[in-house]
């Protein structure tokens, strides 16, 4: 993570490293930043905890404060904040008027209970889904992971009544041909149209209007492989998940960074030879 990064995201740790001081406090021997890096580490190349290079701090130590993070709302805070950092990025107000609702099922690894997956017979696949609800610009307003077997519209109506207490100023809601009916009562009970966007008549790929956001979403998510899988023992890990990986892309975003990769290096050592 660059200083910018960083500097994006420091006061949050800064107010819970200050809020965990005092008498009786051992003494913090780790760079919370190093634990950020190690986590976003873990979080793009999809490694197990216990696979951490000898640089970061232990991985024991890694995973706790990841948990910790989790538990008391600090992993969610530090989302929340690089997304309105981003939607005013883009002339946007920080609270959305419109959003999208989809599900994305998963494969899950031989860690996972059987008690937390399903099968989704309709993608004939057994493991876990992820119910997400993004603004129009593809930034997560609300996740859910639940067993695979839950259906779109269940966990659709989970996601809108979390919609309805964290962004109230949201009243349009798209969503596809796979929620039922029931669905709309729901969202017209908390003051939300959510509205089906068809599909057309015509054979072969079309980019549906509004939906193709977040299907983009759920492709920022799979290029960090962490979530090519859902490799976590509990639900709730896995949710955390998908918002380490959407910080690491709006921090990227913010800042004006990309990932390094093979096709840079080799650019510039194309450009050496040249000259």
């Amino acid at each position: 993570m660059s200083d910018a990064r960083w500097a994006l995201i420091e006061p949050i740790f800064a107010a819970w490293r200050a809020s965990r001081t005092g008498p009786g406090t051992a003494a913090r021997v780790h760079d919370l930043r190093e634990i950020v890096n190690a986590i976003l580490y873990v979080n793009r190349t999809g490694i197990p905890w216990e696979y951490l290079p000898h640089d970061f701090p232990p991985y024991k130590t890694v995973y706790d404060y990841y948990a910790k993070w989790e538990a008391d709302g600090t992993t969610q805070r530090i989302h929340d904040l690089l997304r309105d950092k981003t939607r005013r990025a883009h002339g946007r107000s920080a609270q959305p008027t419109a959003a999208v609702v989809d599900a994305q099922s998963v494969k899950t690894s031989g860690n996972v209970p059987e008690t937390s997956q399903g099968i989704d017979a309709g993608k004939k696949i057994k493991g876990r889904k992820r119910h997400l609800i993004t603004d129009t610009l593809g930034l997560v307003l609300a996740v859910l992971v639940t067993a695979a077997s839950v259906h779109d519209t269940t966990g659709g109506k989970l996601l809108l009544d979390d919609l309805a207490v964290a962004h109230p100023s949201v009243s349009k809601v798209w969503a596809d041909g796979g929620y039922q009916s029931s669905i709309f009562n729901h969202g017209a009970g908390l003051g939300i149209d959510v509205e089906v966007v068809q599909r057309p008549q015509t054979k072969g790929f079309k980019v549906l209007p509004k939906r193709w956001v977040i299907e983009r979403t759920f492709g920022w998510l799979m290029q960090h492989r962490r979530l090519a899988r859902d490799y976590e023992a509990l639900p709730q890990r896995s949710r955390t998940m998908i918002h380490w990986a959407m910080a690491n892309k709006m921090s990227r975003e913010l800042t004006g960074e990309s990932a390094p990769t093979w096709r840079m290096k080799r650019t510039s050592h194309s450009q050496q030879s040249e000259g």
